[in-house]
């Protein structure tokens, strides 16, 4: 499951799950191939329901549920096998005390082959997704730290003496404005990476995740403006103990303040994110699956117009492009190619009839569209590869879309908030005007999705999507 724990127990619980459909089918498959029939004297019946329990049962004594990454595949492979072979004698354990003799011995032993095959490709498969991600640094929180003194040295070892956690410490602030500091470091490999007074242009310039205050807060020079700033451009605060607050007399304006747990230490939270942990882990889960099977059942599609692209004119079939996502991280962006080949070396030249005000160029009639690339624009179908961005992880379905690094840098400091959530291939603006919305009104839709966002209002936005394609409204 994911690298952060936020919600073990949920991700617990559906791995779980999955764990019991994976045992039902190895049940399923070693009856069709042993033959049986369920109308037979034998409760086979029954025997699934002692199956999946005994075999639960095994897979968490065997330990299959403890984090992947602290294992190598050899253990996980050794666990399933163990789990499989006592899940079994669990079974025909069970079956001599009640003296069901007449079960087929060779279907016990069709049942737990395949409980190891399907097992090791699923296990399998989750294990070396989570370490490309761990290679690549996806799902991963980026912190930086408020203070350089005991409790900032004692947030560093817990950080680092938890590599799983998916924490990854950016650096520490110095509340003493001493230049000289600056690049010094404070334990292991982790420096000084400013002042107070480098703030804002740390968090503008660096993608990071939370800022984590490791001091009393009335220990910092303009704290309330310090704070406004982080919470205005949505990056989450964490305020270690004790609880100083409520010293300062801040209201947040758009953050909500939970006490939730930092690697076992209590502390006091800023966010101005959904708080809905569950509902937006099932809002992942849809992504994947939605993802998954959209690429599967399109491939026709997207073949057919691969070869339409390629006659019309030359070049790629895919449209790539650097995007900015969660908090700012960098990711490529895939289209379908709706311009001629050099359309990004003729934009220069149409920046005087930009139809779009703000950092943003959008045109209603881009001489350099071609005509197939037409119609997928005002079908927003030159969109559908974004499904593969969705299955990387880099992002969702539904979200604010996603902008270019140099858009974001032209962004106010309020409209940096709309990267605090994973960016979509539709939302809002998608579905209520586009071109007609001036770019300022653009990004309060986007915050306004962040601030009301539910799996409700996704599926809403998903059948105004919809609509919108039949209706071929896209630009």
């Amino acid at each position: 499951m994911g690298i952060l724990k936020k919600n073990s127990d949920i991700l617990l619980t559906i791995n779980q799950c999955i764990d019991i459909l994976i045992i039902a089918a190895s049940y399923w498959a070693a009856f069709t191939t042993r033959d049986l029939q369920l109308n037979s004297d034998v409760p086979y019946l029954f025997i699934l329901f002692i199956s999946i329990t005994c075999c639960h049962f095994s897979l968490r004594i065997a330990g299959i549920y403890k984090p992947f990454r602290k294992q190598k595949f050899t253990h996980v492979f050794t666990k399933i096998n163990q789990a499989s072979f006592t899940g079994t004698a669990g079974i025909i354990f069970i079956m001599y005390l009640l003296h069901m003799e007449a079960v087929s011995r060779l279907f016990l032993a069709y049942f737990t082959i395949y409980q190891i095959l399907f097992f090791t490709v699923v296990k399998g498969t989750l294990f070396y997704i989570l370490l490309r991600n761990r290679t690549k640094d996806y799902n991963t929180r980026n912190i930086l730290i408020i203070g350089t003194k005991a409790r900032a040295r004692d947030l560093i070892t817990e950080i680092q003496s938890n590599p799983g956690s998916g924490y990854r410490i950016h650096g520490c602030v110095d509340t003493v404005d001493k230049k000289n500091d600056i690049g010094k470091t404070v334990l292991s490999d982790v420096s000084i990476v400013g002042t107070m007074d480098d703030f804002k242009e740390i968090l503008l310039k660096n993608v990071i995740d939370e800022v984590l205050f490791a001091l009393p807060l009335k220990n910092i020079p303009n704290i309330h403006e310090i704070i406004l700033f982080t919470e205005n451009i949505g990056i989450k605060v964490r305020i270690l103990p004790d609880f100083q607050i409520q010293k300062i007399m801040y209201h947040p304006e758009t953050a909500k303040i939970t006490i939730d747990s930092f690697l076992g230490i209590p502390t006091m939270s800023l966010s101005s994110t959904p708080h809905r942990e569950s509902a937006l882990i099932i809002k992942s889960l849809i992504d994947y699956s939605t993802a998954g099977l959209g690429i599967v059942f399109l491939l026709p599609f997207f073949i057919l117009t691969a070869l339409l692209i390629k006659l019309e004119s030359k070049g790629p079939i895919f449209f790539s492009q650097t995007r900015s996502g969660l908090n700012g991280r960098d990711f490529t962006l895939y289209k379908f190619r709706t311009m001629v080949a050099d359309a990004e070396s003729l934009k220069t030249a149409l920046n005087a009839i930009n139809e779009m005000d703000g950092p943003v160029f959008k045109m209603k009639h881009d001489p350099r569209v071609t005509k197939i690339g037409s119609l997928l624009r005002k079908t927003s179908l030159d969109e559908l590869p974004q499904l593969f961005n969705v299955l990387k992880g880099e992002m969702s379905l539904v979200g604010p879309r996603p902008p270019l690094p140099s858009e974001v840098r032209e962004y106010r400091h309020w409209q940096r908030r709309k990267l605090s959530m994973k960016p979509g291939l539709t939302c809002i603006w998608q579905v209520s005007g586009r071109n007609n919305t001036s770019f300022e009104e653009w990004m309060r839709m986007d915050l306004e999705y962040i601030d009301n966002w539910s799996l409700i209002l996704d599926i809403k936005l998903l059948l105004l999507t919809v609509r919108e394609v039949l209706y071929r409204k896209g630009q």
